[in-house]
C-alpha cells in the first residue's frame, strides 16, 4: 500500500531537484570544439544585457561539475536537471557530434549517478547554434529537421543512463522573445516569423521525441518543459476582458498544448492571428508529427498574468514581466492590456502568487489526465548578499518556495499526479539579458571568485528533500 499523503508530507517517491541551463552555468564557451550560440552572439552585442555582460565565464560549471555535483549531494538533492549545448555537442547544428562535447555531459551524467542524483536531460534550452540562424532559425523548417537529428545523437550518447528526458524549455521564450519582442536572442523583431517559429518548434518536439524513442531504452520518459501562462482577467464580469483572456491565453498554452496535447491549433488563435499569417507553414502530417504520446509534461511557473481589453491605437510599456522593448511578444493582440498584478514581488518585479500554481497543475490534469506532471522549474529572484560571517541569508525566498511547495502539496491532495518539483535554480547565473543582476539560486556564487555558498533556503530545501516535509519558514 502506498503510504496516504497527509497535510505535511510528500509521497516518499517525489523527486526533489533543482535546475540549471548550459548558458547560464558552464562557461568554457571555445573549449571542446564548441561554436557560438545565438546567446554568444547576442550578449556580444552592445545594449543587448545588462552591463554587456555575457556567459563566456558564467559560473565555470564546465570545470567545476564534480565540485557542484558534490553540492548537490550535500544538500540531498534527488534530481538535477541541466541542459546540453547544442552548439558544444554539434557545433554546427549538422553533421557528426564533437565526441569530446559529448564527453562532458557523460562525465557530468556519471557523476550524478554515483551520487544517488537521477539526471534529467533538456536538450535545447535556448541555445540554437549560430550557422542554424545565420540559415533563418526557428521560422525555417529545416531548424526542425536538424533538431531530431541533434536529439538522436544525444538519446544514442547518455539514452542508456538518463532515463528523463526533455525535448524543448519553454518555447513560447524562443519563439516570442527571439524573434517577436527581441528581448532574448536572436533579438528579431517579426510578429509573423515569431509564429513560424512557434509552430517549427512545436514540429522540433515531436520529430525530436520520434528520434528519442527510436535511439533510446523503451522505459526512458520523454517530456517537454512549458512556461503556461495562468490568466486572469483584470474584471472577471467584462465580457471585453474575458476576450482578452482567450487572446493571450492562446497566445502563451494553446498554440503550444494545442498541438501537442490535441493535435489542433486552436481556432480562435488562427482567427486572432490572421492579419500576419495564413499559416499555410503548417503542412500535411506536420499536426500528427507534433502530437506525439508525452510520458510527462513539465510545468515552469513564476506568476500569474493579468489582462484587460484595450484600445489597440494606445501605446505604452507593457507591464507583462517579459522585459522593455517597443515590440510586443504577443502577435496579434495589441488589443489587450497587462495589469501588474497585486502583492508582494520579487527582484524580476514579478507578483508571488502560489495559487497560480496550484491552478496550473489542476488545469493540466484535467485537461491531460493520466500523465504524469513535474514541477520543471519555479523560484524567485532576491538581491541577495553575504553578511559580515559570509552567510547569506534569504528569508523571501524561503517563504516562496513555502507557499509553492504547499500549492504543490494542497495539489496532490486534490488529486493531481505531481512526481517532482526541481528549484530554479541550483546556482546563481547569468540571467540573459539582465546579466549577472539577478539571483535566482539557491546557492549564493561570488562572480569575482565563483566561490559557492548555500543559502538559507538552499538549507531549508535540503531538509525537505530529506524528509519530504516543509519546515516553517524560520530561516535555518
Amino acid at each position: 500500500m502506498p503510504e496516504p499523503i497527509t497535510p505535511v508530507s510528500f509521497p516518499p517517491a517525489f523527486l526533489w531537484g533543482a535546475a540549471t541551463s548550459a548558458y547560464q552555468i558552464e562557461g568554457a564557451v571555445r573549449e571542446g570544439g564548441r561554436t557560438p550560440s545565438i546567446w554568444d552572439t547576442f550578449s556580444h552585442t552592445p545594449g543587448k544585457t545588462a552591463g554587456g555582460e555575457t556567459g563566456d565565464i558564467a559560473v565555470d560549471h564546465y570545470h567545476r561539475y564534480r565540485d557542484d555535483v558534490a553540492l548537490m549531494a550535500e544538500l540531498g538533492l534527488s534530481a538535477y536537471r541541466f541542459s546540453v549545448s547544442w552548439s558544444r555537442v554539434q557545433p554546427t547544428g549538422r553533421g557528426p557530434a564533437v565526441q569530446v562535447g559529448l564527453d562532458f555531459y557523460r562525465r557530468l551524467v556519471d557523476e550524478l549517478l554515483a551520487a544517488g542524483i537521477k539526471p534529467a536531460v533538456t536538450l535545447y534550452h535556448w541555445d540554437l547554434p549560430q550557422e542554424l540562424e545565420d540559415a533563418g532559425g526557428w521560422p525555417e523548417r529545416d531548424t526542425a529537421l536538424r533538431f531530431a537529428e541533434y536529439a538522436q545523437i544525444v538519446g544514442e550518447a547518455l539514452g542508456d543512463r538518463v532515463e528523463n528526458w526533455i525535448t524543448l524549455n519553454e518555447p513560447w521564450c524562443s519563439a516570442f522573445l527571439g524573434y517577436a519582442s527581441g528581448v532574448h536572442a536572436p533579438g528579431r523583431t517579426e510578429p509573423a516569423a515569431s509564429l513560424k517559429a512557434a509552430h517549427h518548434l512545436n514540429l522540433a518536439h515531436g520529430l525530436g521525441t520520434s528520434a528519442l524513442r527510436a535511439a533510446m531504452p523503451a522505459r526512458n520518459s520523454v517530456a517537454i518543459s512549458l512556461n503556461s501562462s495562468v490568466v486572469r482577467p483584470l474584471s472577471p464580469g467584462d465580457p471585453g476582458d474575458l476576450a482578452a483572456v482567450q487572446k493571450i491565453d492562446d497566445l502563451a498554452n494553446g498554440v503550444f498544448h494545442g498541438p501537442i496535447l490535441r493535435g489542433a491549433y486552436p481556432e480562435t488563435l488562427l482567427a486572432a492571428t490572421s492579419s500576419l499569417t495564413d499559416w499555410s507553414f503548417v503542412l500535411d502530417g506536420d499536426l500528427r508529427a507534433i502530437h506525439q504520446p508525452l510520458d510527462a509534461l513539465g510545468l515552469n511557473y513564476y506568476t500569474p498574468t493579468l489582462v484587460s481589453a484595450a484600445d489597440a491605437s494606445v501605446r505604452g510599456p507593457r507591464s507583462d514581466g517579459h522585459g522593455a522593448s517597443d515590440h510586443s511578444p504577443w502577435p496579434g493582440a495589441d488589443d489587450v492590456a497587462f495589469h501588474l498584478t497585486p502583492g508582494d514581488r520579487t527582484e524580476m518585479g514579478w507578483s508571488i502568487d502560489p495559487t497560480g500554481l496550484h491552478e496550473l497543475i489542476m488545469r493540466y490534469t484535467a485537461e491531460a489526465p493520466g500523465l504524469p506532471l513535474y514541477i520543471t522549474e519555479n523560484g524567485a529572484a532576491y538581491d541577495d548578499k553575504p553578511d559580515s560571517d559570509g552567510r547569506v541569508h534569504d528569508p523571501e525566498r524561503i517563504a516562496y518556495l513555502h507557499g509553492h511547495l504547499s500549492a504543490v502539496r494542497r495539489a496532490i491532495a486534490d488529486g493531481a499526479d505531481v512526481r517532482g518539483y526541481y528549484l530554479w535554480s541550483l546556482l546563481d547565473n547569468f540571467e540573459w539579458a539582465y546579466g549577472y543582476e539577478k539571483r535566482f539560486g539557491a546557492v549564493y556564487v561570488d562572480y569575482a571568485t565563483l566561490t559557492r555558498t548555500p543559502k538559507s533556503s538552499a538549507l531549508w530545501y535540503s531538509q525537505a528533500a530529506r524528509t519530504g516535509t516543509l519546515a516553517s519558514t524560520e530561516t535555518t
